[in-house]
């Protein structure tokens, strides 16, 4: 770890590893049209095989905990990748619906495992204080994709054809494979006393949630971020159909606002050097509640115009880059015995709120803006609330070991 060309590859890898989800989500969605027709099906049908996706990202996560802690971080982890090459593979020969349906459930199971191996990972190989720092870095790989893989996704699908989107996936998972064996130490070894039973793997989840420590943070940073899934879930309604903006334009609003979140992330890393991770999410979270009060306020006063709207999107999630790679770094602080799980309870929380807080712009819709920043409101608040409640519960439990106590406190 000393070796600095080293590390930037381990870190690299890492965001790529963490990538490969949202990646999978992004780079087809522009190919939905082209998908149905070649299938002959409506795209409401197509629809579910994301809707699929989803299902198999939130609830392999959980699998995935458990097989990490037994078998240590990297042969669960070759599995996943292997089980996401063949189901992409099966993805891009697809001749139905059903069948595109099964193999993207297949395919974010196994892409899934890089996400949960990616984190705990963090937690095994840096200190509390770098973590916070690579969860920045691995948040700036993170960012990007949604920024231009529905571009990537829709000039290949029209200059190839839609099957040609998952060639690609092939193609970067393989790359992943490669550098997870050339570049990727492993972490942590094998424990063949961990059991993979039913009960003691749900009594090693309960024993995480029962943590006021990481509940606190995982709940701040999940919460927080289904902000940005709300956003996510009402900005194309919202530009397009309120603001009459075009594809192409809507296209240059998602990059520009997404910058905020990418940007305020590697901030964050500067902010490190003068300020604990715990202040940084207290001063984040309540900015992100005020700009959100705000953004509700002028929407239901009808003063909100386009550049005013962007704006407070922008600022809103410059707020989560901050909150994001801190909590998440403080949630693992104190688990190292049992950062398997904890990573897979993580990435389940956070997919399944962000997840609600999508479905829900959708039933609030009102042909106004005001579902979207509500919710986006709501999750701001929710989670400063939950921030600092939490800090107060903390004070008071006795369920973290001193030893431990005092590792997190003296790296923040």
């Amino acid at each position: 770890m000393a070796n600095t060309t080293n590390k930037t590859f381990i870190i690299i890898i890492m965001g790529l590893l963490t990538a490969i989800g949202p990646l999978s989500i992004d780079m087809y969605l522009p190919a939905f049209p082209a998908i149905a027709k070649s299938l002959h099906a409506d795209i409401s049908d197509i629809t579910l095989s994301l809707s699929s996706f989803f299902i198999g990202i939130s609830a392999g996560q959980l699998l995935y905990g458990p097989l990490l802690e037994r078998y240590g971080r990297k042969p669960p982890l070759y599995a996943g990748l292997c089980l996401y090459f063949l189901a992409s593979v099966g993805c891009a020969f697809a001749e139905s619906v059903n069948v595109l349906i099964v193999l993207r459930l297949l395919q974010a199971t196994g892409g899934c495992a890089g996400m949960v191996a990616a984190r705990a990972m963090v937690r095994d190989l840096f200190d509390v204080k770098q973590n916070a720092k690579v969860f920045s870095m691995l948040m700036l790989v993170v960012s990007v994709s949604p920024i231009i893989a529905p571009t990537l996704g829709g000039y290949i699908t029209a200059a190839f054809g839609w099957r040609y989107v998952f060639a690609v996936l092939i193609f970067v998972v393989l790359i992943i494979l490669l550098g997870t064996y050339f570049f990727l130490p492993e972490s942590k070894q094998p424990d063949p006393n961990f059991s993979l039973r039913p009960a003691p793997i749900l009594r090693n989840f309960a024993s995480v949630l029962k943590h006021s420590h990481f509940l606190t943070f995982a709940l701040t940073g999940a919460i927080s971020y289904a902000g940005l899934y709300a956003y996510i879930g009402g900005a194309p309604y919202v530009f397009m159909e309120l603001f009459k903006v075009s594809e192409s334009q809507f296209g240059w609003i998602f990059a520009i606002i997404a910058m905020g979140l990418i940007g305020a992330s590697q901030v964050n890393n500067i902010a490190l050097k003068y300020y604990s991770s715990e202040r940084i999410i207290k001063i984040a979270s309540l900015c992100q509640s005020i700009i959100g009060i705000t953004f509700v306020c002028l929407t239901i006063s009808g003063v909100s115009n386009l550049y005013l709207t962007v704006f407070l999107a922008f600022t809103f999630l410059a707020c989560q880059g901050f909150i994001f790679p801190n909590a998440t770094a403080l949630a693992l602080a104190p688990l190292g015995h049992n950062a398997g799980n904890a990573s897979a309870l993580i990435g389940a929380i956070q997919m399944t709120v962000g997840a609600c807080a999508a479905a829900i712009i959708s039933v609030l819709q009102n042909r106004t803006a005001l579902p979207m920043a509500g919710v986006m409101t709501f999750c701001a608040a929710t989670a400063f609330v939950v921030f600092i409640s939490g800090r107060k519960l903390m004070r008071r439990s006795v369920d973290v070991p001193k030893e431990e106590r005092m590792e997190t406190i003296s790296s923040l």
